[in-house]
């Protein structure tokens, strides 16, 4: 079990790595190669065009003035002092709203901790039933700071039960006013901003085949007759898979033509070359840009003819398309009303913002997206209960005893005062962290099968999966992992005479 010495050691080990990595970012940020990774909305609304300092060719790479060696995190007072308006204006109100989780944090838990210094861990520690219990209880140092070294029938439990409701009155009030900043902020926000297409359209999907009609004339008929007042227009969304990769190898050629053109305007008497075969590595040796632009060209044309016949062919016309309105209370209405008796059909939902949409899920109708979810809250069932076997597995690396009982040629390792401080404190963490790793990119890819159409939704759904996780096995599942097996394997191997 994990002694005061073992979580000091982790704590360091925490510090240093985070001291780490806040000093290679203040480095970093002042090296002019990385310049327009570090301040790219100043070259995106003109306040820079090139790095603050130049010179010669090493200069243009790697900033040479020894004085921001000794300087280097005086951005920090000035960040500090920023305006939650400037802090808006500079980097949008998801920054403004992601610092002031920071900011709550320290809200709720600065004064809890203060009281539970002042008042829980004295009464813990005044109690001592700890330290007249039985050997064979597995229990550590940190176990007399905490409630189970509280006598049963005390009356000291009673100053537990008071400091829990104030501890949730807390929380919750400054919860409350929380959101009710936040929540005024966005209002602000929105209404400070320009109108957007989406803020008047709706996605509408599962549009009913109708014989003789295509769903283009299906849809714009319906919401003729059922919003007569507020229908403005639609559009038809097409099956265009192959036209849609045209368009991604056209966007690659154009970026090796771009490269190739800045290239030559650097070296004008040296134009480039490559080679015409397979990944330009045999074949005949032509000049680049004039190879790109033929490319390209060709690919355009190809485009045009692909175009043309998706937009000919009725069978490309998808049963989803996107309503506008020429008023937000008529998108609002029709977005959350349904509309039709039977409520597998004409599915409305707001329509996301163009560049985040995830158009693989638009077609999928209501009874296969029914069977997905049922499937994938199937799947996260298992996946959240069923991961705690390896997490089991990683929390009883803090147990050496029971490593030393699977591997006894480590024992002479285990033994050195720092490896035992260190496995027992920092391994199991590590270990946890590596696991979880690959764990967003499950729960994504989750998401997308369940059928959500946009890009924040999806991250929406995949978050709140990670947390559930999070919940059943870091959180309880390291405590019965962790500290109730130990117990119960004590009890279990106890003598029948004690």
């Amino acid at each position: 079990m994990a002694t005061l010495q073992d979580i000091g050691v982790s704590a360091l080990i925490n510090v240093l790595g985070a001291f780490a990595f806040l000093l290679a970012f203040a480095l970093l940020r002042v090296q002019p190669i990385n310049d327009r990774v570090y301040f790219p909305k100043w070259y995106i609304s003109g306040g820079r065009s090139s790095p603050r300092r130049a010179g010669n060719s090493v200069g243009k790479l790697v900033n040479l003035d020894i004085k921001t060696s000794f300087t280097f995190l005086n951005w920090m007072p000035q960040a500090l002092k920023m305006s939650e308006a400037e802090i808006i204006n500079h980097a949008g109100l998801d920054s403004a709203v992601f610092l002031r989780i920071y900011t709550l944090g320290l809200k709720i838990f600065v004064p809890i901790t203060i009281l539970a210094l002042v008042i829980l861990i004295p009464v813990n520690v005044s109690s001592g039933t700890l330290f007249f219990l039985r050997k064979e209880l597995v229990m550590s140092n940190i176990d007399k700071l905490s409630i189970s070294n509280v006598r049963p029938r005390s009356i000291k439990f009673f100053i537990h039960i008071a400091l829990q409701y104030a501890f949730t009155l807390w929380t919750c009030f400054m919860l409350y006013k929380e959101y009710d900043h936040v929540a005024s902020m966005r209002l602000h926000f929105l209404a400070s901003q320009r109108r957007h297409a989406e803020q008047f359209t709706v996605v509408v999907r599962n549009v009913p085949h109708v014989s003789g009609r295509s769903v283009l004339d299906t849809a714009e008929q319906f919401f003729k007759k059922n919003h007569p007042n507020t229908y403005l227009c639609q559009q038809a969304v097409y099956n265009a898979n192959k036209f849609a990769k045209l368009v991604r190898k056209r966007d690659r050629l154009q970026n090796w033509l771009d490269y190739n053109q800045l290239k030559s305007d650097r070296h004008p008497d040296k134009r480039p070359t490559r080679k015409k075969g397979f990944l330009g590595i045999w074949g005949e040796r032509v000049d680049s840009i004039e190879y790109y632009k033929q490319q390209i060209k060709l690919l355009e044309k190809n485009m045009a003819s692909e175009r043309q016949k998706v937009l000919k062919d009725s069978k490309s016309i998808l049963p989803v398309s996107f309503v506008s309105f020429n008023s937000r209370w008529g998108a609002a209405v029709c977005a959350q009303t349904q509309q039709s008796k039977n409520p597998t059909l004409w599915l409305t939902n707001w329509a996301p913002e163009p560049r985040d949409i995830y158009w693989r899920n638009l077609a999928i109708p209501f009874v296969s997206l029914t069977v997905r979810k049922l499937i994938i809250s199937l799947s996260v069932f298992a996946l959240v209960f069923f991961y705690m076997i390896p997490i089991a597995f990683v929390q009883s690396l803090a147990n050496l005893e029971g490593l030393e009982r699977v591997a006894p040629f480590l024992r002479p390792v285990i033994e050195l005062k720092f490896i035992k401080s260190f496995l027992q404190g920092f391994l199991p963490g590590l270990a946890l962290k590596i696991f979880l790793y690959i764990l967003p990119t499950v729960l994504m890819v989750m998401s997308k099968v369940e059928g959500y159409i946009a890009h924040s939704a999806l991250e929406r759904r995949a978050a709140a999966k990670y947390y559930y996780f999070m919940l059943v096995n870091v959180f309880l599942g390291s405590i019965i992992a962790g500290t109730a097996f130990e117990q119960l394997d004590a009890f279990l191997h106890q003598s029948p005479t004690q």
